[in-house]
């Protein structure tokens, strides 16, 4: 028989040692700063979250075998509040668009205490359209030379507020219209309340006024001649402690990127019950030939726009300098890559360019109610179709005749050649060149059945 007194306190010395192996389990924090209202951050952030992502891909064997992990997703509406909050010790990751991220960099790097990373990219567009300045529909405004003696509103620190400051500066407009500083959401609820004369804003908030027809795009980023993109930044320490995890946040990227790119219009759908923003938008961004690219490899022309936007920030508002050599990181997505069998080499050479007339992709595409996207060989079919349409129309989509950018049907200014064919431009001045060039006849807004949804 059993001594009872042995029996009991074995039962307790193994007690304590499930105790004591429960008390030195390491709890991970992943923080991750995201926004989930801009398209270029959501393969990021919100996918990662909604898709669980991460709990797929962060390490569970090895060195983490007995980890438990605490996964936080803080959403925010800009790039800065992230960066506080990265400073502050309280996120590791940051998601934020180019100029947001050079200003972590460099405020990391100012401290001599701790610096930051810059470990891939989340969604780009290589002639920089997604940022853009808009003004109310009733506006007279057709340029920025027009904003001359008024004010613009945009959000300070920001990619387009970069973009503003370019444009404004090349145009000679610098001392000449007032900048103020707004929110997203602020700004396009005061466009159209009409309360300010422009507001300039990052992807898809443009677009989202465009669709609502509340606002009318002047100046694309497209104008700019600098790429835009958003990425991934990591707090340096934190990386070279656990670099098995921040390659697992990497590899849950490049799920959701693929996920994105496969299916554009579910992503859309599902995003926009995520977040709000309308699915026609955001398949606007994320369909062929959209306006946004979602691949992460650090690409040369990404540092080189940098460099460039680091010098306007430091001249205009005096932002430190920003050791890129340092701050530059992609071994961690390189190591992310082989482990998704994709081949960083011939994926960090190529880059999405947009082409005039885009023909390489279906001029036209209708998105119906209850049937889908439909594709239609040119503009003039697809004004056709749309006219004997039984299915209510969500959206169309064109391609700008110059550029090749992606734009909402609405939105564009139509010509109708003598041919009978149909082509589309960004800007009104451009096709009103086109008919001084050519001859053909304008599709106006108020008549055409293209704007009649």
């Amino acid at each position: 028989m059993r001594d009872p007194n042995i029996l009991a306190t074995l039962t307790l010395c193994g007690s304590l040692t499930l105790l004591a192996g429960a008390a030195s389990a390491e709890t991970i924090r992943v923080g991750i700063g995201h926004q989930s209202m801009v398209t270029n951050t959501v393969s990021g952030g919100i996918v990662l979250e909604k898709l669980g992502l991460l709990e797929k891909h962060l390490p569970t064997t090895g060195k983490y075998a007995d980890v438990d992990y605490e996964i936080v997703f803080r959403d925010y509406d800009s790039g800065p509040p992230i960066t506080n909050q990265m400073l502050a010790g309280k996120l590791e990751f940051g998601v934020m668009g180019d100029y947001p991220l050079i200003v972590n960099g460099a405020k990391f790097q100012e401290t001599g205490k701790q610096e930051t990373r810059f470990i891939g990219v989340t969604g780009y567009n290589l002639r920089g359209t997604g940022n853009g300045i808009v003004v109310p529909t009733n506006s007279d405004a057709q340029s920025l030379a027009d904003l001359e003696g008024k004010t613009l509103s945009v959000p300070v620190g920001s990619a387009a507020w970069g973009m503003t400051l370019k444009a404004l500066s090349e145009a000679g407009l610098s001392d000449k219209v007032q900048i103020v500083n707004q929110s997203p959401a602020v700004g396009a609820a005061n466009i159209q309340a009409g309360r300010v004369d422009a507001h300039a804003d990052f992807c898809p908030w443009s677009e989202i006024m465009e669709f609502r027809a509340t606002g009318r795009k002047i100046y694309d980023g497209s104008e700019a001649g600098i790429p835009t993109f958003h990425g991934i930044v990591v707090r340096e320490n934190y990386a070279k402690q656990y670099p098995e995890v921040v390659q697992g946040v990497l590899k849950a990227t490049l799920e959701a990127q693929k996920w994105i790119q496969e299916n554009p219009m579910e992503a859309a759908i599902k995003v926009s019950e995520w977040t709000g923003v309308e699915k026609e938008v955001l398949y606007l961004y994320f369909s062929e030939g959209g306006i946004t690219t979602a691949e992460a490899s650090i690409k040369d022309e990404w540092v080189e726009a940098m460099k460039y936007d680091l010098a306007l920030l430091k001249r205009e508002v005096g932002v430190p300098d920003l050791d890129f050599d340092r701050w530059v990181d992609d071994s961690y997505l390189r190591a992310a890559y082989r482990a998704m069998k994709l081949d960083y080499e011939a994926l960090v050479t190529a880059v999405v360019e947009t082409q005039p007339a885009n023909p390489a992709l279906k001029p036209a595409e209708i998105w119906f109610e209850g049937k889908g996207i439909i594709t239609y060989n040119s503009i003039a079919d697809m004004l056709a179709a749309m006219k004997s349409a039984e299915s209510p129309i969500h959206a169309t989509y064109v391609y700008d005749n110059l550029t090749g950018l992606k734009l909402f049907g609405k939105a564009a200014y139509l010509v109708r050649g003598d041919d009978g064919e149909v082509v589309a431009f960004l800007k009104k001045a451009d096709s009103e060149k086109h008919i001084a060039n050519h001859g053909g006849t304008p599709i106006t807004r108020d008549s055409a059945v293209a704007m009649a949804y």
